[in-house]
């Protein structure tokens, strides 16, 4: 009976929880059967299971090729440095946020939130009215008042990697900024009071109390971005550049490199088959850096 009394009680929370829970099994667990057709040959007539049987001839296709390197270097890198560079830009804006006050924080709040809900399409033309080469902004307007030539963007490979870690930390640094912003706002203020008391600075609060505090967020936002290393923003990578053959050098990842060689041979085990090698190398990713975490502080671990 009281068992029964505490589920009735708990109806509307897991009435709320059925539409994450719905979409959850749609689109993580229902396709789990298709992942049959990495090692297969697949055949539209013959149909997933019936379609003839590879091994790991497929997962070959990511490494045969002279792009290999390219692809794989140019996915771990770029991730790196996307998970430094938009933590550390994230945590700074959380700080900014909850020195402001009143109205002030909430329009920086939806100001700093508003390029992340911008899609990544949207944000490749943005970038393309910036950095083109006729009538963009850059070589119309700034390069001109400092004196400068213009710059052929989408034909010089080498400024792309600064490139892309900027347009990245614009998408990405509203919505980690919100996370850091709830995590420092749950903070007990008390704390900060007898700092104050105490004779501490601003910075000293910081350092001393915020980033600390910050510790278990920070570690649990960047184990769930080690886990997509080997995945890429397809729309930053992809469109942000405009598909620019030039570009390849510095843009291409393992996400577009399978992406163009479906177009060009329409192969979907070859697709599943990357898909199954990037989610297989996540999880161990995350489990290497989690018992990494675990062995230098357990309380932060995850598990």
């Amino acid at each position: 009976m009281r068992q029964k009394s505490k589920f009735l009680r708990f109806i509307p929370v897991y009435v709320m929880m059925l539409p994450g829970l719905a979409y959850l099994f749609i689109n993580n667990y229902m396709p789990l059967p298709g992942l049959v057709l990495a090692f297969k040959k697949y055949d539209a007539r013959k149909g997933i299971y019936g379609s003839d049987w590879l091994g790991f001839q497929n997962f070959l296709y990511l490494f045969k090729t002279s792009d290999a390197w390219v692809i794989t270097r140019n996915t771990i890198l770029y991730n790196l440095a996307f998970i430094v560079v938009n933590t550390v830009f994230a945590i700074a804006v959380a700080i900014i946020l909850c020195e402001l006050a009143g109205r002030a924080k909430k329009f920086y709040q939806s100001a700093i939130l508003l390029p992340n809900l911008i899609s990544s399409v949207i944000v490749g033309y943005l970038v393309f009215a910036f950095l083109s080469a006729k009538n963009g902004f850059v070589n119309n307007t700034i390069l001109p008042f400092f004196g400068k030539e213009a710059i052929a963007w989408y034909s010089e490979a080498k400024y792309w990697p600064f490139i892309l870690i900027i347009v990245s930390a614009w998408k990405s640094v509203g919505y980690n900024c919100i996370i850091y912003l709830a995590a420092i706002l749950g903070i007990d203020h008390g704390i900060y009071e007898s700092a104050r008391i105490d004779g501490a600075s601003k910075w000293q609060q910081i350092t001393q109390i915020t980033l600390p505090l910050l510790r278990p967020t920070v570690i649990m936002l960047t184990l769930m971005a080690v886990g997509r290393m080997f995945y890429s923003d397809f729309g930053l990578f992809y469109q942000t550049p405009m598909n620019q053959g030039a570009l390849y050098s510095t843009t291409n990842t393992i996400d577009t490199y399978v992406y163009r060689g479906l177009l060009q041979l329409g192969n979907i085990s070859m697709s599943a088959a990357a898909g199954f090698y990037q989610s297989i190398v996540g999880f161990i990713l995350v489990l290497g850096a989690n018992m990494l975490v675990r062995r230098i502080d357990k309380d932060s671990a995850l598990i």
